[in-house]
């Protein structure tokens, strides 16, 4: 929980340096003695280590947050993808019509969303997997 609420304070201007907001929130987080589990996941959400290659970073935040694939990856991009920026529910995709207009089709971030929706989606629905079968059990 505490990843999904933190996962974005890379965009905040006092957090930001270059620009890159999973490396700028991962690195603030570390300074701040955040546990290297929330760390992590922030420095990787959504699909970072491709949206890294826009910004030139993809080794560096390679070495600096070597990526552990035992956390929920999965759990934190579902619910980024399918949030609004205002908190509301939305499918997968309402969420990316909304990224795609508010930064228009030339932005770094919409040519982002174009190369990683496709695994964007196969995490959206490996975590949709998981919380139907954890609903069956209970």
């Amino acid at each position: 929980m505490a990843s999904a609420f933190l996962h974005d304070i890379g965009y905040a201007p006092e957090v930001k340096v270059t620009g890159f907001h999973p490396l700028d929130g991962a690195r603030h987080l570390r300074r701040l003695g955040f546990d290297e589990r929330i760390v992590g996941l922030v420095a990787h959400h959504s699909c970072a280590d491709i949206e890294a290659t826009f910004h030139q970073m993809e080794g560096l935040l390679a070495r600096e947050f070597p990526i552990d694939h035992r956390l929920p990856h999965d759990a934190l991009l579902y619910c980024d993808l399918t949030t609004g920026p205002n908190g509301e529910a939305l499918s997968i995709d309402e969420r990316l019509v909304d990224i795609r207009a508010r930064y228009g089709p030339e932005h770094l971030v919409s040519r982002f969303i174009n190369v990683a929706e496709p695994e964007m989606r196969a995490a959206v629905a490996r975590a949709e997997d998981l919380l139907s079968t954890a609903l069956i059990l209970v």
